[in-house]
């Protein structure tokens, strides 16, 4: 049987994907075959495919991220997984493809019922704001806290896991989403026509316990300068690479993107009054913390951890009919 997958023969824009047809993959031991039901398209999988990304890997590459879909063929050794059982995976390569072999620890279970595409942001999302929240930041009541793009994926994941344990929160935000950052128990700061370290301190007194910054570059340092002594930038994202809507690219890019939060953190180090800059990947905690990953995951997708959640999804495969939207470059 013969199966549809993306291929990224170089690094570059939407241009270098690639339908592919191959025969359906065998599961080899320990793993099971997942037929997708939905695979997430997030700005990891663009920074990827332009080769930017620290955990970018070698062409030809299929990228995606995040993927839920069904057991449909179990491996030798394989003693959890059933066929049939619907089950969400972070596999940080090869989720744009219509079928997709993983080891059978790195699945988590999803309930029946829940939407797959919902499903699928809640894995990277939802995972990344508890870990950052709770093993990394150790966030606890009443600490003042300022997350930048506090209207995005992570930024609302935040937000939601925020205000359930009291924090006292501040959201970066364009004018337009300070509703959304306001409906979810935290302040909006207009980031275009406000210097936020300066209305950090205003409205704080002496500054941030904790800072989460997705955005990258110069920003962390900006960012670090808004703590209180004793606070943490933590670092997770690059969106700084965007430039008037497109992905900036280029060998400069690639370095900059490892070098600049390196050299941030170590003058952070160096730096008085105890305020430190923390990195947070989430593919580094699949490698060195597994158990930590799919215990997290399944606080979410199994809905203990979401009766006040509903990710946001900017668009499904179905909508998309654009061609020049990156998924519809690859299937002309």
């Amino acid at each position: 049987m013969r199966c549809l997958r993306i291929i990224a023969r170089r690094f570059g824009g939407p241009e270098v994907l690639e339908a592919a047809q191959e025969e359906v993959p065998e599961p080899g031991r320990g793993e099971v075959r997942v037929r997708e039901l939905a695979a997430g398209v997030s700005f990891s999988d663009l920074l990827m495919r332009e080769g930017i990304h620290p955990e970018k890997t070698t062409p030809p590459f299929t990228p995606g991220w995040d993927i839920v879909g069904v057991v449909e063929k179990t491996g030798e050794g394989v003693s959890q997984a059933r066929v049939g059982q619907m089950v969400a995976a972070l596999p940080i390569h090869g989720g744009y493809a219509q079928y997709i072999c993983l080891p059978e620890d790195e699945l988590t279970s999803v309930p029946a019922g829940l939407d797959p595409a919902e499903a699928v942001s809640l894995v990277p999302n939802y995972v990344t704001a508890y870990q950052m929240l709770h093993r990394l930041g150790h966030a606890s009541a009443g600490q003042r806290v300022l997350i930048h793009g506090a209207a995005g994926g992570v930024g609302t994941a935040l937000l939601q896991l925020g205000r359930l344990i009291g924090l006292k929160m501040y959201g970066t935000a364009s004018l337009a989403d300070h509703q959304i950052v306001s409906d979810l128990g935290a302040t909006p700061i207009d980031y275009q026509k406000t210097n936020f370290v300066d209305e950090i301190h205003r409205l704080t007194g002496e500054g941030a316990d904790l800072i989460f910054d997705g955005v990258g570059e110069a920003n962390v340092w900006r960012s670090f300068q808004a703590l209180r002594p004793g606070g943490r930038v933590i670092a997770y994202g690059f969106t700084s690479f965007l430039q008037k809507g497109q992905l900036a690219s280029g060998l400069r890019y690639r370095l900059r993107g490892i070098l600049r939060p390196a050299g941030y953190a170590l003058r952070a180090f160096l730096s008085p009054g105890r305020r430190r800059i923390l990195p947070y990947s989430i593919q580094y905690l699949k490698r060195w913390k597994p158990a930590w990953l799919t215990s997290s995951a399944s606080i979410f997708v199994n809905g203990s951890g979401i009766p006040f959640a509903r990710p946001k999804t900017a668009e499904t495969m179905e909508q998309v009919s654009d061609r020049s939207h990156p998924v519809a470059e690859a299937r002309r």
